[in-house]
């Protein structure tokens, strides 16, 4: 299987269920992300708050920083090869990318706050 690594802005929490405005967009690539977990995709996500040296040992993601100050965040990575930069994708282009068929999202499943067993310090 593929490995997925989501390179974010910035930000409190990746599930965008942070304060007192919910991004959905944030939420909904939580959830996209949790489908690929459970379709066996190894995936990590990197916060430019949390862990900034990740942001320069990838050459990828140095040169995408240098270019453009973080402008371009998110940059997602399938196998240590960026396919995106700039915005969230969507779940059928997540599953294009890792071949796996497409499943359209399931109706929304509460989000925790701070969310995903992967965040490794407290939010907010």
């Amino acid at each position: 299987m593929t490995t997925v690594t989501v390179y974010d802005p910035p930000m409190c929490c990746s599930t965008g269920v942070c304060g007192t405005d919910v991004e959905q967009q944030l939420v909904t690539f939580a959830a996209d992300l949790d489908w690929l977990k459970n379709q066996g995709v190894t995936v990590r996500r990197v916060n430019l708050s949390q862990e900034p040296t990740e942001f320069t040992t990838n050459e990828e993601v140095n040169a995408l920083m240098q270019a453009s100050g973080g402008d371009d965040l998110p940059a997602i990575l399938i196998d240590g090869k960026m396919v995106s930069k700039a915005r969230y994708p969507t779940r059928k282009e997540l599953a294009a990318w890792n071949n796996l068929p497409f499943e359209a999202q399931d109706t929304a499943a509460p989000v925790s706050p701070c969310g995903s067993s992967n965040t490794k310090s407290s939010c907010c």
